[in-house]
C-alpha cells in the first residue's frame, strides 16, 4: 500500500467508511479492565495511544477488547513506532469527557479500534517510516512554553497541583519499584533526577508501565525532554517540589530545537566538567549513616552491575596524594553558581550557559584533586577529592594551604599517604561518558587497628 492510500489526520471525517491511516506513536498508556455490562461476570479490556502523522496533527485512539486481544495489541508496538490502522471508528470527541483521561489534541475526532472491525499494524513501508520518525522528536505544545527547573522551584507550593510543560535533561534513571496494594492490586513506580541549568537534580516520578518502559531507554546525561501537561505537586515528606507523568502526559525525546539543542549541549559540558559528581549533594547519605563494607575490587564490582550511585566504606590505603604539586593542580577556582572550573585568569566562567554569566563572575578556590585508594585487592584510580570534604579531611582551608611550606604539605602528605585509613566513599555507575568505576571520597580518617582487624575477618569469611 503506497502513502497516497492512508488519509492523513487533518482530514478525517466521521463519513469516511474505511479509513486507513499511517502514524507514528507518540504516546500510550496501560491497558484496564472494566466490568462488561453486557455479560455480567465478565471484563471489558482498553489502552489508549496517540499517533502523528504532521507536524500540526496528532490524534487519540481507543483500543476496546477482550483481555487476550488487548494484551497482544498492546505488547505489539511502543512508543515512537509507527503503526498503521485500518478501520477505525471516527467520532467527534467531546473535549470535556473525552481528553480528561487522555492528552489533549489538535483534532476534532478520536479514533476507536475493535476487535471484530479494526486493525493495528506495525508499519512496514520504509517511505512511510522515514517520514514520520521525525514527527516524534517535535513537542506536542509550543516549544518556547515551558518552565525551568528553576523557575518550578522558585514558584515553589503556587504551582502545586498544576500542570506545566518542562524542558529538562536527564540526570539518572532509578530502580523499578513494585507493590502490591491493600485491595491486591499490582503497580509499579519509578523515580527519575532531571537538571537543567538553574537546578542540579529534580525528581520525576512516574507510575504507568508505558513511561517507565519509554524511561528505562533513556540515556542519562545525554538525553534532552520535552515533557508537556506534566503535574507538579509539593511533596511534603521532601519539602520540595516533584514532577508527576499522568495519563495527559506526552513527553518528547530530544526535541528537534533550539532550546533543546541549547540545553543539550549545556548537559554534555556539565557533565564532562564532572558538576553533576559533586560529593557535596543534598541527596548524599551523612557518612556516620555508611555502614556497609567493602574491599576496592568489591567496590569496582559492584559498581558495573548497579544502575544508581551506592555508599560504602573500606579500610584501604591511600596511595596517590598528589597535595605536594604545584598549587594549580590541587586548588582551582570554580564558579559558584553552575561548580565549572574558571578560566585562566580566574575571572569568568568557562560555560557559556552558566544561569549567573550576565552577572559578573563569582568564583571560589576549592580543592580539587584525583587520588587513588588502594588494598590488597587492587586500586581504584582517580578517586574525586574536593571541597568541602577535601578542607574537613586535610583540616585546612584552600587559602590556608597557599600559605603553607612545601615541607608542611609534604607532612600533610605523609599524614594519610599509605597509612590505613578508614575511608567513606560514593561510588558513580559507569556511563559513556565514564566507562569504568568512579569514587567519590565522603570521609577519611585514619583506621583503628581493632577496627580493621574485625572488619577484614568478616570480609575473608563473606568470601
Amino acid at each position: 500500500m503506497t502513502a497516497q492510500n492512508y488519509i492523513a489526520i487533518a482530514e478525517l471525517h466521521p463519513n469516511f467508511s474505511h479509513a486507513k491511516l499511517a502514524g507514528v506513536v507518540i504516546w500510550k498508556t496501560d491497558s484496564k479492565g472494566f466490568p462488561d455490562r453486557k455479560n455480567i461476570g465478565e471484563e471489558r479490556h482498553t489502552f489508549g495511544f496517540t499517533i502523528r502523522d504532521s507536524p500540526d496533527f496528532f490524534i487519540n485512539v481507543n483500543a476496546w477488547g477482550s483481555e487476550i486481544y488487548i494484551n497482544s495489541l498492546t505488547n505489539s508496538f511502543s512508543i515512537r513506532d509507527c503503526v498503521t490502522i485500518d478501520n477505525p471508528l471516527i467520532t467527534y470527541k467531546d473535549p470535556e469527557k473525552d481528553e480528561k483521561y487522555c492528552p489533549k489534541t489538535p483534532s476534532t475526532f478520536k479514533l476507536t479500534v475493535t476487535e471484530a472491525h479494526s486493525q493495528v499494524l506495525n508499519c512496514a513501508d520504509m517511505v512511510i517510516i522515514e517520514r514520520m520518525l521525525p514527527l516524534s522528536h517535535l513537542p506536542v505544545k509550543d516549544p518556547r512554553d515551558f518552565y525551568s527547573l528553576g523557575d518550578i522551584v522558585v514558584n515553589g507550593q503556587t504551582l502545586d497541583g498544576t500542570v506545566v510543560n518542562v524542558l529538562a535533561a536527564v540526570r539518572s534513571i532509578g530502580e523499578l519499584k513494585q507493590f502490591t496494594t491493600s485491595d491486591g492490586r499490582r503497580g509499579q513506580r519509578m523515580e527519575a533526577k532531571l537538571f537543567d541549568d538553574s537546578v542540579s537534580s529534580f525528581p520525576l516520578v512516574l507510575w504507568d508501565r508505558e513511561a517507565i518502559l519509554l524511561a528505562q531507554t533513556l540515556v542519562p546525561k545525554e538525553t534532552v525532554l520535552f515533557i508537556a501537561d506534566v503535574k507538579i505537586s509539593f511533596d511534603s515528606f521532601r519539602n520540595a517540589m516533584v514532577a508527576t507523568v499522568n495519563c495527559k502526559t506526552i513527553i518528547t525525546v530530544n526535541p528537534d530545537t533550539r532550546e533543546a539543542s541549547l540545553l543539550f549541549s549545556y548537559a554534555k559540558e556539565v557533565s564532562e566538567a564532572g558538576g553533576l559528581d559533586e560529593e557535596e549533594k543534598s541527596e548524599d547519605m551523612p557518612v556516620e549513616s555508611i555502614t556497609d563494607v567493602y574491599t576496592v575490587n568489591q567496590l569496582k564490582q559492584k559498581t558495573l552491575g548497579e544502575s544508581e550511585p551506592f555508599f560504602g566504606v573500606t579500610y584501604s590505603f591511600i596511595s596517590k596524594l598528589d597535595v605536594d604539586s604545584s598549587v594549580s593542580k590541587v586548588i582551582r577556582t570554580r564558579c559558584t553558581r553552575c561548580k565549572f572550573q574558571a578560566s585562566a585568569d580566574r575571572q569568568s566562567c568557562t560555560n557559556e550557559m552558566c544561569p549567573g554569566r550576565e552577572q559578573g563572575f563569582s568564583g571560589a578556590a576549592v580543592f580539587d584533586l584525583l587520588v587513588d585508594v588502594s588494598d590488597h585487592s587492587g586500586t581504584l584510580h582517580g578517586c574525586i577529592f574536593r571541597s568541602p570534604v577535601a578542607e574537613k579531611i586535610l583540616d585546612c582551608t584552600p587559602e590556608e594551604f597557599t600559605h603553607l611550606t612545601d615541607n608542611e604539605r609534604t607532612a600533610l602528605k605523609w599524614r594519610f599517604l599509605l597509612e590505613r585509613c578508614k575511608i567513606y566513599v560514593k561510588m558513580l555507575p559507569p556511563n559513556k561518558m565514564r566507562p569504568g568505576a568512579k569514587g567519590v571520597i565522603l570521609g577519611c580518617s585514619l583506621a583503628d587497628p581493632g577496627e580493621v582487624k574485625q572488619h577484614m575477618s568478616a570480609l575473608l569469611q563473606r568470601k
